[in-house]
Order: structure tokens, then sequence, then C-alpha cells
């Protein structure tokens, strides 16, 4: 067998006197795997001597004998030393710019009958190079297909840590972001949309593992989010969106597919609504021109003028400090006289503000909305007790909902949490007027009044009366006096009473 001397040629760098000897050894046993095995060694030495960009038609003639030979599983050393060299081949060709990418589909096509060790740090070097060579063409589900994403290690997930201390995101990451992409529904020059629904739908499972799995990543939940639109139907598309939407709220992308979900709704000001939380967000201002630009827009069909010229000059600054082109559009409403006669505003966050229960409700739809009564207010620590039923009831703080508070009044509320003469964890709270529920809570009270000697407090009947109400109305015992009274929980006597507001 002429294995040694093949072997000592190679190694001394003769290879092809190594070439014509592994041939001729072939040609005398094609179906011997042992001849097969010799020169697939001597192709790999070739094609490792020309893995340049400059090289490409070589290496892939290389690959291509490697190819011929059609070896089996079990080939793992040489199939291993191959990844990398695909991998540095890969690389080479993301450096020429333009990127050649029809060079990346030939490259791919010649190794995808490879059996590849995996997974395995050299397969996932080659995903990392093919990944950058195709993301950006129609081969790229096909790539990763083949490549499967099964085969990540666990490395994979982690970001990378670059020699200038940079940090990159992690190649998994970036895999799914890519692949959801692809997905995503196109329109082609005839308007004709190319969706593969049932590749969606299957992956759309992947990416919500993966969103609960690596709640670090960014942007999968932002590519779930996508596809679910592409896929859902009006009834059904919100509630898909809501649990992961509720985990990034703080997100404005959130907020923008929120409001694409809400297209169609025969509600406008929810779409509104959904703008304003958005541009509340903490956001590089070059990743909100076109959020700006829409929000000026609406703006300007409600004659808010002062407002839609702050987007405007917003979105004009942050374009022109990153090189963005202006658009045409943003131009002509320079050129306007109502845009010249506006007035500057420094900012548009109260505004928004005056919106953001109309978007909270939309992203806690799917709590149950109750009724409920303020039973009692505290103005310093912006604190409020309310009354849902003899059932439920509790306090929150209500500075993120109301300005002004009374006890008496009814709202309706978002709540999750918490128990009886406790505190609740407030979602959406909003004043509503609703004089049935309010009866069942309050009641017209007379009567005479009686203060316990030394005490600062009251009674009106078995009505209980606040010391604050006393001095108030200046009771005193034995005086008569009508008033209102709104029922409460008596901890002390663990039952229901009434007390005068």
């Amino acid at each position: 067998m002429p294995a040694k001397e093949i072997k000592e040629l190679r190694q001394a760098g003769k290879l092809e006197e190594a070439l014509i000897l592994a041939k001729a050894e072939l040609q005398l046993e094609p179906d011997n795997i042992w001849p097969k095995r010799n020169i697939s060694w001597v192709y790999y030495d070739y094609l490792k001597q020309h893995t340049s960009s400059e090289q490409f038609d070589s290496f892939i003639i290389w690959l291509n004998e490697i190819k011929t030979l059609q070896l089996p599983l079990d080939e793992k050393m040489l199939f291993e030393q191959l990844a990398w060299q695909v991998g540095k081949m890969a690389f080479g060709l993301i450096k020429v710019i333009p990127i050649d990418h029809d060079k990346g589909i030939r490259l791919f096509e010649a190794i995808n009958t490879f059996h590849f060790p995996k997974p395995s740090e050299g397969y996932s070097f080659l995903f990392k190079a093919l990944h950058k060579l195709l993301k950006e063409t129609n081969y790229y589900i096909k790539f990763a297909d083949w490549w499967n994403f099964e085969n990540f290690m666990p490395e994979d997930f982690q970001k990378e840590q670059m020699p200038n201390g940079r940090e990159v995101m992690a190649i998994a990451e970036q895999a799914y972001i890519a692949y959801a992409k692809h997905l995503l529904p196109i329109q082609n020059q005839f308007a004709e949309s190319n969706f593969d629904r049932e590749k969606a739908q299957a992956f759309v499972l992947v990416l919500e593992n993966i969103v609960d799995q690596y709640p670090q990543f960014q942007y999968p939940p932002y590519f779930l989010a996508k596809l679910l639109l592409a896929l859902g139907d009006k009834e059904h598309m919100l509630s898909a969106l809501l649990p992961f939407a509720k985990k990034k709220q703080n997100d404005f992308w959130v907020w923008m597919i929120l409001a694409e979900a809400l297209a169609f709704s025969p509600e406008p000001d929810q779409v509104f609504a959904c703008y304003c939380k958005a541009l509340s967000c903490k956001s590089p201002e070059e990743m909100l021109v076109s959020l700006r630009q829409k929000m000026a827009r609406l703006f300007i069909d409600r004659k808010l003028y002062n407002e839609a010229r702050l987007e405007i000059d917003l979105l004009v600054h942050a374009r022109r400090a990153h090189g963005f082109k202006i658009p045409a559009e943003v131009t002509n409403w320079q050129a306007m006289d109502w845009y010249k006669a506006a007035l500057s505003l420094k900012s548009n966050f109260d505004f928004y503000k005056t919106y953001f229960p109309i978007a909270e409700a939309i992203l806690f739809c799917d709590v149950s909305e109750e009724t409920a009564i303020v039973e009692f207010v505290n103005t310093d620590r912006k604190i409020l007790n309310f009354i849902a039923s003899e059932n439920k009831y509790g306090f929150f703080k209500y500075d993120r909902f109301f300005k002004n508070i009374a006890i008496g009044d009814t709202i309706k509320i978002r709540i999750q949490g918490g128990s009886n003469g406790g505190c609740f964890q407030i979602y959406t709270a909003i004043k509503v007027k609703d004089e049935d529920f309010r009866n069942n809570f309050l009641i017209d009270v007379s009567g005479v009044v009686k203060i316990p000697t030394g005490k600062s407090f009251g009674f009106l009947d078995d009505v209980f009366i606040h010391p604050a109400l006393v001095k108030k109305n200046m009771l005193a015992d034995g005086m008569k006096f009508s008033g209102k009274a709104i029922r409460i929980y008596n901890t002390d006597k663990r039952q229901w009473g009434w007390k005068l507001i």
C-alpha cells in the first residue's frame, strides 16, 4: 500500500508526485475507502494552498474533487479540517467590497453534501463565515436549514469579545434574527407577496422558545412580533403579541408593533396613543426619525402645529447629525406658513402622557377591567384606597394615573396581586362616571352628631366621622347634621361599615 509514501510526499511538499501516486492507487481500487482517504488528503493540501479570495476558482476545483469522492460519515478528521478552510475562504470573500454573493452561493453548493462533525468548533466557525456571506441572499433559509440551528454550541449564545474590547451580538442571536427576516413577506415588483406561511408558523414556535430561554437577547422578540403580525388575523393578532410586549414595554419598537397590529382598529386614538408611548421611551434619536415623521403628520391632521413643529425639528436635527437625507415631505412642511408661525416647544412629553392610559389599556387588555370607588385619598403620599366589591378592596399609588382624585370618584382599574386591605399592582386606571355603581357604596345620612367625651372623632348613628371632618365642619356633640357616607371595611371589627365623607 502506498499510503505511507503518499503521506511522506505530502509532508515534503511534493504534492504533484503525491497526487500522481494517489490517482494511480484510486484507479486500481475506485471503491476502496483507503485510496479515497489517501487522495482526499492530497486534495486537501492543494485546497489549503488556495484559501485567499483571489484563488477562489482553484479552491472550488479542489472542493469539487473531494466532493466526487463521496466520502462516508466517519471521515470526521478531514471534514473538521475542511470546515475551518471553507470558513477561512468565506471570511476572505466578505472582505472584498462589494461582496460577491454568487461566489458565496457557489461555495455553499460545493460543500452541502459534506459530513461535517456537529456540533463542533469548526462547524460553528463555518456558520459564522457563511452566515455573514449569505445573509443578504435568497439562499439564507436554505443554508440555515442545512446547517441546522440545533447544532449551536453553548458558546454560540454568548456575546463575542473583540480584541479592542467591544462586544458583538451572539452569533446565535444574529442567526435567529436573519432567519426571521427572510421569512417575512416581501412584495415583488408586481405587488405579489412571497410568504411561506407554514415555515413561518413553525419558526414562531422556535423563536418563542428562544425569547423565553434567552431574555438577554434584544431583537428576537421584535422579529417574533413581526412574524405574528404577518401570520395573525385581526382578531387574534393582539393577544399573540401581548405576552412579550409586556416584557419589553420600555422599548419603543414594541409600541410600533402594537400600532401596526391596531392599524385597522376603529379607534384611531389607539394607534396615536401607541406612537405617544413609543416616543416617551428612551431611544437614540436616529432610530426615531421615521416615527417622528408619522407623528408630525398626525399632529398636522389635528391642527396641533406647535407639537408638529417640534417633531419635525427633532427628526431634521437627527437626520443631519447622521448624514441622512431629509424627506421631501418634511422640507415641504418647513416651507409652510403654519410651520413658520408655530411655537418651538421644548418637549411634547406632557402631551404624550395624556395618551398613556389608552396605550396601557391596550397592553393589558387581556386583564379584565373592574369598576371601583375611591374610599380614601392621601394626597401627600399619592395613595388612594379603593373598593371594587366587598371581596376586593385595597390601595395603590395613583400619581401615574391621576392628577386629581377625590373620595367618591368612580374609576376603572386593571389590577393584579395584592390582598384585601393591602397594596395592589395597578396596570391601568381611569376616571369614569358610573352612578349606579357609586350608589352601591354611597348613602345620604342625617341625624344627631355624637362625639365621645375627650375624643376628636364622632358618629352619626352608626356612621363614623373622621376627626378631620369634625374639625372642617365644626361639629359638636348633639348637633344635627346631614351629609353623605361611603362604605368602608373596619379592620378592627372585621366588618363593613360607613364613614362620613
